[in-house]
């Protein structure tokens, strides 16, 4: 018997840069999507004056806007923070 080798002697097979679905993959489900790049590149290139980080509308804005206030709100709570440990211990 032995003992059994950890890994593997064969390499799997590769299923990346082949235009072949993969073998667990129904037959009847579409292996590859449309191609979302032109439209992508439409809206980012677009020249409306937006950063590329809020070209894509609601979500982005709300995103940005959250990450915005939990920065000051995190600024401002370590500035505190600070200014409280810094006073003198009344004993």
């Amino acid at each position: 018997q032995g003992l059994k080798p950890l890994v593997p002697t064969e390499s799997p097979d590769l299923i990346f840069g082949t235009s072949k679905p993969a073998p667990g993959l129904p037959a009847a489900e579409p292996f590859l999507n449309t191609n979302k790049v032109p439209d992508l590149q439409k809206v980012f290139q677009r020249s409306d004056g937006l950063p590329v980080h809020l070209k894509q509308g609601y979500p982005d804005r709300m995103l940005y806007r959250t990450t915005m206030a939990l920065t000051i709100g995190g600024t401002i709570y370590c500035l505190v923070a600070l200014y409280i440990a810094s006073q003198p211990k009344n004993q």
